[in-house]
């Protein structure tokens, strides 16, 4: 029988502006090649605009890297992981505490 639950947890998270910080657990992935015609195309594009590759922005979690992009919220759980959340997502998921 399909049942409603609700999220009990109080998390912190901030939203990820990497022109204003970058968290420690967050790390842009320049190594990686990039493996599709989209990707291949922005990093080229960006290249051309700004003389630098797009950042491919990854935040270190309990399952491994993880891809974040700006405006997306970083949620650090009760145990002290890291997950990152789109914003709109976030926005319909959770609100804030006094």
């Amino acid at each position: 029988m399909l049942k409603e639950y609700r999220k009990t947890a109080t998390i912190k998270a901030e939203q990820f502006n990497p022109d204003e910080y970058v968290p420690e657990y967050v790390f842009n992935n320049l190594e990686r090649v990039p493996w599709t015609t989209s990707e291949k195309l922005e990093n080229m594009l960006s290249i051309l605009k700004t003389g630098e590759p797009k950042p491919d922005w990854r935040i270190k979690t309990i399952e491994g890297d993880m891809k974040i992009n700006p405006g997306d919220w970083i949620a650090t759980g009760v145990n002290g992981e890291h997950w990152a959340i789109a914003d709109e997502i976030f926005k319909k998921t959770y609100e804030e505490v006094e």
